[in-house]
């Protein structure tokens, strides 16, 4: 290990030769030309666990232990040794009681810890079925309703129809010039009245489309004023017609009259049926 190139003052001892097993000791090693490492001094059982040195004193100290019992050898080089006893424990078997390992024992639950579980699960009960409650309500509308500003238009589709036209009216479109948004938004209002008032998909159907699901109701309408309407804004739309004053006065007196008579017409309709249902029942 080199310790046979130390000089003749070198001088290695231990703090303690005889520990238990376990305990700790400190080689010291002073005034040699080379030092052992931990690794050199980890032999026979022993361990070096940490090492120092002290440059003043050109001494190193090394801290050893061993969890072997027993005479153990600290070889520094072939003709130096030093000796390190570890003793084992005694342990007194006379007075010893030796048990077998107890079994886990079940603990019983407590009051408060079964209360605690019950209001969990009762949580989880009324978390669901109000889940279930709000889906509902949303398959029926009623939740958009609750959030909505907006409050709910109790009129009658004819009412909203009407209104609607008469807000155009006095909004006086065609006259600054504004023809094509004054038919675009007569037809539209014709549209969704028939939509309201009947079923027909009319906002999202040609005009042909709709005159021809008006036809198939088979009502006791006229017909022609709603295809006058609609002629008259498919020119302004398509061909950039300009219609006279009097044809946007007209077109107006014709949206106005059909929304009336399609709403005489459905209307005793829904009527019947109802009379007719209650008719039933009673």
């Amino acid at each position: 290990m080199g310790f046979q190139e130390a000089s003749a003052q070198a001088v290695a001892k231990l703090s303690v030769d005889t520990i238990a097993l376990g305990d700790q000791t400190t080689l010291s090693i002073q005034r040699a030309h080379v030092y052992p490492s931990t690794d050199q001094l980890s032999q026979d059982g022993i361990l070096a666990l940490t090492q120092e040195f002290d440059t003043a004193k050109h001494t190193q100290y090394t801290v050893l232990t061993s969890f072997e019992p027993g005479a153990h050898v600290i070889r520094l080089s072939e003709d130096d040794s030093l000796v390190l006893t570890v003793t084992d424990v005694d342990i007194d078997t006379t007075k010893a009681e030796i048990r077998d390992i107890a079994p886990i024992e079940k603990v019983p639950y407590t009051f408060w810890e079964i209360f605690r579980w019950v209001l969990l699960g009762m949580a989880i009960v009324v978390l669901a079925l109000a889940g279930w409650w709000l889906w509902w309500k949303w398959r029926s509308g009623r939740v958009k309703e609750w959030f909505s500003d907006t409050p709910t238009d109790t009129r009658t589709p004819e009412e909203r129809a009407l209104d609607r036209l008469e807000k155009l009216r006095e909004e006086h479109l065609w006259q600054g010039g504004k023809t094509k948004e004054y038919h675009t938004e007569l037809t539209e209002a014709v549209r969704v009245f028939i939509e309201e008032a009947t079923g027909i998909h009319a906002t999202e159907m040609t005009s042909d489309e709709t005159m021809e699901s008006i036809e198939n109701l088979a009502l006791n309408i006229d017909k022609t004023l709603l295809r006058d309407i609609f002629t008259t804004a498919d020119l302004v739309k398509f061909a950039k017609n300009n219609p006279l004053p009097h044809e946007h006065d007209r077109s107006m007196s014709e949206a106005v009259a059909f929304v009336k008579q399609l709403w005489q017409a459905v209307k005793p309709q829904e009527s019947s049926a109802e009379n007719g249902k209650e008719a039933g029942d009673a």
